[in-house]
């Protein structure tokens, strides 16, 4: 295996991890203006508490790369969830624009679910222990 292989999985995992570990830390901190936010799209505010789940639970999982398909795989359905939800009134540049964000980052959580988490992770350390 060559260093791209060995390192930039890692890279692209931590960089996928990040938006989604600061996104439900948000979400803790702010939470009421997420709430009304939600709840503004018909959606009901209670599920902030799974939404925080998945975003900061499954970003700090594929951080360091443990039961990595399967939080990868939650996290893209749940990217793509919510760009269908949030972000599909393409009338409006800035929707369209996060909507495509959000098929990137789907994109890149289901190479995630297919390649696994690569060379530096807990789920490759527990494969070769």
């Amino acid at each position: 295996m060559n260093g791209l292989q060995t390192y930039l999985p890692t890279v692209g995992r931590i960089l996928i991890a990040i938006i989604f570990i600061l996104s439900g830390f948000n979400k803790i901190t702010g939470m009421e203006g997420t709430v009304g936010y939600m709840e503004a799209y018909g959606l009901p505010g209670v599920l902030i508490w799974p939404t925080i789940v998945v975003e900061l639970g499954g970003g700090l999982l594929l951080l360091v790369g443990y039961q990595t398909r399967l939080a990868a795989a939650a996290l893209a359905a749940f990217t793509l969830a919510s760009g269908i939800i949030f972000h599909s009134n393409f009338a409006d540049q800035m929707q369209m624009i996060n909507f495509l964000k959000n098929l990137a980052i789907t994109g890149g959580a289901l190479y995630v679910v297919a390649y696994g988490a690569g060379a530096l992770s807990v789920d490759d350390r527990k494969a070769t222990a």
